[in-house]
């Protein structure tokens, strides 16, 4: 019976023969509290040390991070890079798995453009250089996975916290005026505060009379040393606190309007009055509201590297310009019309072909099922085993009873064997995680794939997120479009532009699903090397 490790040490010295060669492991909780739990890094790194060891590979170093990844710039992640930087002969990486190592895509990138051979050996995966083309496009959807794994945990938080907003029950900091406590269900909730809430309801009442402005309330807090909390006394922070609808007992959160289960402030007819004079006063300042362009920060001048800045003419045209920032540049105004041809040209390319998705999902399914099954077997073995020593437990307890063993010898040998037991039980739990299921991120895939063919339909905040999410950078110069793709679209149009072309002929009306499989030949896999531009 193969254990999962050894069934990628079998995968690894088909491919990898020569001499002893070195790594480095990598380990990572995201909260403080599994740290303090003990369990999951000495977890990693004992599978991965194991793995080492059946592979015949030296550590060199181990890094431990135990912080969230929501953003690049983790303490140990980054002494790694520092570490594989100036270790050229140490070009192999071990992770537990794919969300472990990195979970945005600047991550991947940094550890992708290093040449790494990264090993994950609880996903029964080896990522490096020479990878073909399909296992990268796979690899990069779990990276997608990962980042939305991310993003949804904040999602989670926000429903936590738009509930205690239906419960009435302000769901963050308490605003000036008011403190948060600890309410009688171990709730938090804010109640006014026994300084600082008098003074709030003095700045409503001195406002909603009309004989004073804003500056004139923040000279008399100043002048007669009102307790303000910890905010500054200017113009803007009273003007903040006026604007607020949450000292009349309702408040706004994401959008809505909730009744509050806390003391109000102020009452809802002087909150009123206050907001039409603050709308009448602001009405004299008001200003034309700035147009939405979308390519706005996210095109460059190809020729001096400024900005490219959208400017509306006749409220009817938009043109795109150089801000000339560094001094003067060639590069003529373009119309919108002309960039959103050139975009949209380059989103088609990345709409995968449907036998390609049917194809792909079935990879999914056959992978999949073969990981669950070698995990069944796995866990049926160690089961076995921990039942076996059951047995002789129950039986040593029997001998123990009718006296043909000590007492001392049944605690010693009951010992080793729970021991043994208990060190079973263990590599079951770890193992029983589900099987890495894709099925998300190729949906993913395919909703992504319909965002770029439906480009031009979308409205110009719609536009600004998807190209945000595929491009990494893009610059304008002469007319010409220059476009340098994230990973996985990157590998994704080479994948598409594989099966549109065989032998080097373009426009075939077919796809040629066999550029996605193993078989891929050497021409596709050196193009996968080099930085993919789009002219």
């Amino acid at each position: 019976m193969s254990s999962p490790v050894y069934v990628m040490r079998k995968r690894v010295q088909r491919s990898i023969t020569g001499p002893l060669r070195t790594c480095i492991l990598y380990a990572r909780v995201s909260s403080k509290e599994q740290e303090q739990e003990g369990y999951s890094i000495q977890a990693q790194l004992r599978l991965l040390r194991e793995y080492a060891a059946q592979e015949n590979i030296q550590v060199l170093q181990e890094f431990v991070d135990v912080e969230t990844a929501k953003t690049p710039g983790r303490l140990a992640f980054a002494a790694m890079l520092t570490f594989l930087k100036k270790q050229p002969s140490c070009r192999t990486l071990l992770a537990e798995k794919t969300d472990r190592l990195y979970r945005n895509l600047k991550d991947w990138v940094t550890i992708d453009d290093l040449g790494l051979e990264v090993h994950f050996p609880k996903e029964n995966i080896v990522i490096g250089p020479d990878s073909r083309s399909s296992e990268k496009f796979l690899h990069g959807i779990k990276v997608l996975m990962a980042k939305n794994y991310v993003e949804n945990l904040g999602e989670e938080a926000s429903k936590g916290m738009r509930e205690k907003a239906k419960s009435g029950i302000w769901p963050s900091c308490a605003p000036t005026g008011y403190q948060n406590v600890l309410g009688s269900e171990g709730r938090r909730s804010i109640v006014p505060h026994p300084v600082t809430a008098p003074v709030v309801r003095q700045i409503f009442d001195w406002f909603a009379t009309g004989d004073y402005t804003l500056k004139d309330i923040a000279a008399k807090l100043c002048s007669e040393k009102l307790p303000f909390g910890a905010r500054q006394v200017n113009v803007s922070s009273i003007h903040a606190i006026l604007r607020k609808r949450i000292y009349t007992g309702e408040f706004d959160w994401k959008g809505e309007v909730f009744p509050g289960s806390y003391e109000p402030l102020v009452n809802k007819a002087t909150w009123e009055r206050v907001q039409d004079l603050l709308s009448a006063r602001s009405e004299l300042r008001h200003r034309k509201m700035v147009h939405d362009f979308t390519y706005s920060g996210l095109l460059r001048c190809g020729h001096c590297d400024c900005a490219m800045v959208g400017e509306s003419k006749k409220d009817r045209y938009v043109y795109y310009h150089c801000t000339k920032y560094k001094g003067k540049c060639p590069e003529p105004y373009t119309r919108e019309e002309v960039m959103d041809r050139e975009f949209t040209d380059i989103l088609r390319r990345l709409v995968i072909p449907e036998p390609v998705l049917k194809w792909l999902g079935e990879e999914l399914e056959r992978s999949t099922g073969h990981e669950a099954r070698v995990r069944q077997r796995t866990i049926k073995s160690w089961q076995d085993e921990c039942d076996r020593l059951q047995g002789r437990l129950d039986a040593m307890y029997e001998d123990k009873l009718d006296g043909r063993i000590t007492p001392h010898q049944y605690d010693l040998k009951a010992k080793d064997n729970r021991s043994r037991q208990e060190a079973l039980r263990t590599k079951i739990r770890e193992y029983q995680a589900p099987a890495s299921d894709l099925r998300a991120g190729l949906n993913m895939m395919r909703l992504i794939s319909v965002a770029c063919k439906e480009f031009q339909r979308q409205g110009s905040r719609e536009q600004r997120k998807l190209l945000g999410l595929v491009v990494e950078c893009a610059t304008w110069k002469d007319g010409h479009l220059n476009v340098t793709l994230h990973e996985p679209f990157r590998t994704l149009l080479l994948s598409n532009s594989a099966t549109a072309t065989k032998d080097g002929t373009k426009g075939q009306s077919v796809p040629q699903i066999e550029e996605w499989l193993p078989g891929m030949d050497s021409n596709h896999d050196s193009r996968l090397q080099r930085p993919l531009s789009y002219h």
